[in-house]
């Protein structure tokens, strides 16, 4: 009896040093995505293997009849090539448009279809839809997004505080290149 009861109090110890799950970030309540669609600027993000190497990024939005959005994300490098990938973004609830899984068409993703789709988390998104934030819930990925390369320093400093505000590292922030800095 005792062994069991030490044991349990292991366990429960265990359970108690690992701490509650943290906290998802908050997203917005609902995305339009007719405004949404278009050309976003990818102003900053945190650091991720599957853009290493991208000195300026930019992504391409289009409204399907079936409510998804055509995905074209395209990245530029030092030496001013770029490369591209086509996907596709669907709502991870039905009717609810904050939340998005996202999954592009490669080789990966063709193998194996379940497991290399994204979380595509809006956590920001201005009135007139010309900056945004997004992110996943376990915060690893974090874009900051405008319909202009360039933002004012005032918009740039808002951003950084919502992404901040939603417990983000925005020290780790990789910004943008200029285009004077890429042939």
């Amino acid at each position: 009896m005792r062994l069991g009861a030490l044991l349990a109090a292991l366990l429960l110890a265990g359970c108690a040093s690992q701490g509650e799950a943290p906290v998802p970030p908050r997203t917005v309540a609902a995305v339009d995505l007719q405004r949404y669609q278009g050309t976003w600027y990818e102003l900053a993000r945190l650091p991720m293997f599957f853009q290493r190497g991208c000195a300026q990024s930019e992504a391409h939005y289009s409204l399907e009849g079936d409510g998804s959005l055509g995905v074209l994300n395209r990245c530029r490098d030092l030496d001013g090539d770029w490369k591209q990938a086509r996907g596709r973004a669907v709502p991870q609830v039905e009717g609810r448009t904050d939340k998005l899984w996202v999954s592009f068409d490669n080789w990966f993703s063709r193998l194996l279809p379940g497991l290399t789709k994204g979380d595509y988390w809006v956590l920001y998104l201005d009135d007139d839809y010309r900056t945004a934030l997004v992110g996943n819930p376990d915060r690893k990925y974090l874009w900051l997004l405008s319909r202009t390369p360039v933002v004012s320093e005032a918009t740039r400093e808002r951003l950084l505080e919502v992404a901040e505000e939603q417990g983000y590292d925005t020290d780790l922030l990789i910004w943008r290149t200029p285009d004077t800095a890429i042939p």
